[in-house]
C-alpha cells in the first residue's frame, strides 16, 4: 500500500494545522483511506470507487481526467498548493466526526471535487504513531536518497574535472599544432614566392634576350636589303650608261659586221642583267684558282720563281664579255 502525508490548513481554521495521509492499493481510482489528525486526535475514513464515479458523473467529467484532478489535489505536488483548498468542521458531540471536504479554485469561483464524513479513532495514539513512523522513513529514505545523489554529484564532478583538465590538455595541442601548422605555411610560402619571383626574373630575362635578338636580326636583314637594293640600283645605273654610250659614240657597222663582231650590244636588259650576276660569280673564282695553281706550281719548283702579272684591259660594252673587265695574266719564269 502506498501513502501520502501532508500538512494542510482549513479554509475555515487558518489557524489550525493539521496532517492529512491518504493511503491507496493501486491507483485511486480503486478507492482510498484518509486519516486526519490535529497532534491530539484522529479521524479517519474511506472513500470508495463507487463514490469516486458517481461524483465524476454529478461533475459530468470524465472519470480518467476526475482521478487526476483527485491526484492532484490530495496527492503533495509542488506548485499546486495555491490551485486546491481544504475545508474542516466538526460535527456531533464533542467532535466526534469531522466533514471535510476538498475543492479546487478557478480565479474568482471554486468548485467541490468531493467530500467524506470522518470517525474519531479509539487509538489516536497509534495513528499518531503511524504518522510518526512514516515520516521518520521517509525522511531516512529521502537522507539515503541525498548521500546517494551526493555520491553521484562527486562522481560526476569528479569526471568533469577530469573533462576539463583533458579539455584543456587538447586546447594546449591544438594551438601547439596550429602554431606549427602555421610556421610551415609560413615557410612554405615564402618558398614558394621566392620561386615564383626567381620564375618571373628568368622570364623577363629570356623575354628581353628574345626581343634583342629579333632586334639585331631585323636590323641585320634590313641593311643587308638596304646594301642589296642600292647595289641593284648601281649595276642598272651602269648598265644604262653602257647601252647609251655606244649608241653616241661608236660609227655605225654593217649589219653583217656587227652581228659577226663580238662587241655587238645585247638588246635585252634583263637577259643581261641575269647574265651579270652569273658572270660576276665566275670571274673571281678563276682568278683565285689559278693563283693556288701557281702556288702549287712554285711548291713543286722552288727552284725556279715565278712572277706573274696582269692587268685589265677595257671594254666598251662586249657582248661576249657581258660588260665586264678582262684579266690578262702573264707568267714569267727565273732561271
Amino acid at each position: 500500500m502506498e501513502k501520502k502525508v501532508r500538512q494542510i490548513c482549513p479554509v475555515s481554521d487558518p489557524g489550525t494545522t493539521y496532517f492529512l495521509q491518504i493511503a491507496w492499493q493501486e491507483d485511486l481510482g480503486t478507492g482510498f483511506d484518509i486519516i486526519l489528525s490535529d497532534g491530539q486526535s484522529a479521524w479517519a475514513g474511506r472513500v470508495p470507487e463507487e463514490e469516486i464515479s458517481k461524483e465524476a458523473d454529478d461533475m459530468e467529467m470524465k472519470r480518467e481526467k476526475y482521478i487526476e484532478e483527485l491526484k492532484k489535489a490530495l496527492l503533495f505536488r509542488e506548485g499546486l498548493t495555491d490551485k486546491y483548498n481544504f475545508d474542516i468542521s466538526k460535527e456531533g458531540r464533542n467532535g466526534e466526526s469531522l466533514h471535510f471536504s476538498y475543492e479546487k479554485n478557478l480565479k474568482d469561483v471554486s468548485f467541490r471535487l468531493g467530500s467524506l464524513t470522518l470517525q474519531r479513532v479509539s487509538s489516536p495514539g497509534d495513528v499518531i504513531r503511524e504518522l510518526i513512523s512514516y515520516c521518520l522513513n521517509c525522511i531516512a529514505e529521502l537522507n539515503a536518497k541525498n548521500e546517494q545523489l551526493q555520491k553521484e554529484n562527486e562522481r560526476h564532478r569528479s569526471d568533469l574535472e577530469d573533462m576539463q583538465e583533458q579539455f584543456q590538455k587538447c586546447v594546449e595541442a591544438k594551438e601547439e599544432l596550429e602554431t606549427d601548422l602555421y610556421k610551415r605555411f609560413i615557410l612554405v610560402l615564402n618558398e614558394k614566392k621566392a620561386k615564383i619571383r626567381s620564375l618571373q626574373k628568368c622570364l623577363n630575362e629570356i623575354q628581353e634576350s628574345v626581343v634583342k635578338t629579333t632586334e639585331a636580326s631585323g636590323s641585320a636583314e634590313t641593311s643587308e636589303s638596304r646594301d642589296e637594293k642600292e647595289a641593284y640600283e648601281r649595276s642598272t645605273d651602269e648598265e644604262s650608261e653602257n647601252l647609251i654610250q655606244p649608241s653616241t659614240s661608236a660609227p655605225a657597222k654593217p649589219r653583217r659586221d656587227s652581228l659577226l663582231s663580238s662587241d655587238s650590244t645585247d638588246v635585252a636588259p634583263s637577259r643581261k642583267r641575269r647574265q651579270r650576276t652569273r658572270k660576276g660569280a665566275r670571274i673571281e673564282p678563276k682568278v683565285a684558282l689559278y693563283e693556288t695553281e701557281l702556288a702549287t706550281n712554285e711548291k713543286n719548283h722552288p727552284c725556279r720563281p715565278v712572277i706573274v702579272t696582269y692587268h685589265q684591259s677595257e671594254t666598251n660594252g662586249s657582248a661576249l664579255a657581258g660588260n665586264y673587265p678582262i684579266y690578262h695574266y702573264f707568267v714569267s719564269y727565273r732561271r
